[in-house]
């Protein structure tokens, strides 16, 4: 009895099998006879743009280039590496697990078949799959954007029935792939509103409302600052702006310092830089407008839209941070000390942060990085300097305001910018400047090796350099003398800030 029961298991099976395919079958054939609106112009055409995820990497060049926010970029890069998730997924095991044949075309219409049919098998879509990763990972980043590409996404699963190359099952199944291949890369990879809020202390603030009393001067030559500054005025109506060019930026953020209960400013990381020093020394809020290319201080604060600084404007909300100091300063020893936001650095790292800038709006910080590190290290030799006492080769030595965490595999956000600490990362003297660079960026940070060390410090003294060593501070570049000092001053300048919800 036993083994007529279990000999009837694989009959059961197939006879399931058998019975799902032809309503599924079936109901191809149904859709097939069914009139669909508009689509017959649309959605073969749709189909054959998404081959080899054309579409979708045409979509995310799209929304880096003019989304105009580091949200919009986010969004493309998280949905194109879902995309290639999914698609390993489908090449390596989907494919080769379910052999299942293509339906049979009699029953569509000739008009909605492709030119070209593919010779794969048909379990599961291909084409759901990519659609519904990169539209799901657009989606982790950017509701908004999020919302855009999911029609586009859904019209191509869509195609894929209507012209008769899969089943409906097939494209349920690939979709459902897609979306779980975005989810497991949010798993290795978080989005920016999976990581913690940064630390906060609050500070007192003024609320202006409108923007009434606060003064913003934007550096017209800076990214996106001009169009940005248009923003500023419709949103706060009683703000003053002051547009002005670089060379006359220090003077005008001293002027608008005296006149104004809170000073603005609108520009990248350099120009921030000098407004936080005339905010710091006049005991003023600072309301940083994000106007350049990559706004990392802006951006570590959660601070990515006018919006975002409109609202807390309006509530007076605020957080004190950390400045980074050095000293002599760009002046030169009689002058005053250096400032900085972000980050302090010397040895290669001063053009390599010049060229990866330059390239990771366009292709991401990551492959930005390697590709800055294989260009600046071509011909370069070690600096010689003394740090702490100890004299080393050194390929970098990197001074960040702040611990930076990891996002993926390179080290990215600043959770606390009041933590009292300076981020030291070095890289060794040694005949593999590429090598142990990426070793340096892949390891992140507290880590220590032959080849690079990160530690933690609330000073660093640096003394043996050659004069005239360049050295970076915040995007901008000047030279030393013969001995630095870099410190803190911890919770020195009061920024507006969004609190989180």
């Amino acid at each position: 009895m036993s083994s007529v029961s279990n000999a009837s298991v694989p009959s059961r099976l197939a006879g399931l099998r058998d019975r799902f395919n032809r309503r599924d079958a079936a109901v191809l054939q149904n859709l097939a006879r069914r009139h669909w609106p508009a689509a017959g112009p649309v959605l073969p055409r749709l189909s054959r743009s998404a081959n080899h995820g054309l579409l979708w990497f045409g979509a995310a060049a799209g929304m880096a280039a003019f989304g105009g926010s580091a949200r919009a970029r986010r969004a493309a890069l998280r949905g194109i590496a879902s995309l290639a998730v999914a698609s390993a997924a489908i090449n390596t095991v989907g494919k080769g697990a379910v052999r299942r044949q293509r339906p049979a075309l009699e029953g569509v219409p000739v008009i909605r078949r492709l030119k070209r049919q593919p010779v794969t098998t048909s379990f599961p879509s291909g084409h759901a799959a990519s659609a519904a990763a990169f539209a799901t990972g657009v989606a982790l980043e950017s509701w908004g954007w999020g919302a855009v590409v999911a029609p586009v996404a859904v019209s191509v699963a869509a195609s894929r029935v209507y012209t008769g190359v899969h089943y409906p099952s097939d494209v349920v199944a690939g979709a459902l792939l897609g979306v779980g291949a975005a989810f497991a890369l949010r798993g290795v990879v978080p989005t920016r509103g999976q990581l913690p809020a940064p630390g906060r202390p609050p500070a007192d603030a003024p609320a202006l409302p409108d923007g009434e009393g606060l003064v913003v001067v934007v550096n017209r030559e800076s990214g996106t600052a001009t169009a940005t500054a248009s923003l500023v005025r419709d949103a706060l109506p009683a703000a003053e702006i002051v547009e002005c060019s670089p060379g006359l930026l220090s003077d005008e953020l001293e002027k608008a310092a005296v006149r104004g209960r809170a000073l603005g400013v609108c520009g990248g990381d350099g120009t921030v830089n000098q407004a936080a020093a005339v905010a710091a020394s006049h005991a003023l809020p600072l309301a940083v407008f994000p106007g350049g290319t990559l706004n990392h201080f802006a951006y570590d604060l959660g601070i990515e839209t006018v919006a975002d600084v409109g609202s807390a404007l309006a509530s007076g909300s605020a957080v004190r941070v950390d400045l980074g100091r050095f000293r002599p300063g760009p002046q030169g020893a009689e002058g005053e000390p250096g400032y900085f936001l972000n980050a302090f650095s010397l040895g290669v790292y001063p053009e390599l942060v010049r060229m990866r800038e330059h390239w990771s709006p366009r292709i991401g910080g990551w492959p930005a990085g390697v590709l800055a590190a294989l260009r600046v290290l071509r011909g370069e030799r070690p600096l010689e300097a003394e740090i702490q006492g100890r004299r080393r080769p050194l390929w970098l030595l990197f001074v960040g305001n702040g611990l930076f965490q990891r996002v993926g595999p390179a080290p990215g956000r600043r959770h606390n910018l009041a933590d009292g600490l300076l981020d030291v990362r070095m890289v060794h003297g040694g005949r593999t400047p590429g090598l142990r660079l990426l070793a340096a960026a892949v390891a992140g940070p507290l880590t220590r090796s032959p080849m690079h060390a990160a530690v933690r410090r609330q000073r660093v003294r640096i003394s043996g350099l050659k004069p005239g060593t360049p050295y970076a501070f915040d995007g901008e570049v000047a030279h030393s003398g013969t001995e630095l000092t870099v410190d803190k001053l911890p919770e020195a300048l009061t920024v507006y800030c969004p609190m989180p919800v």
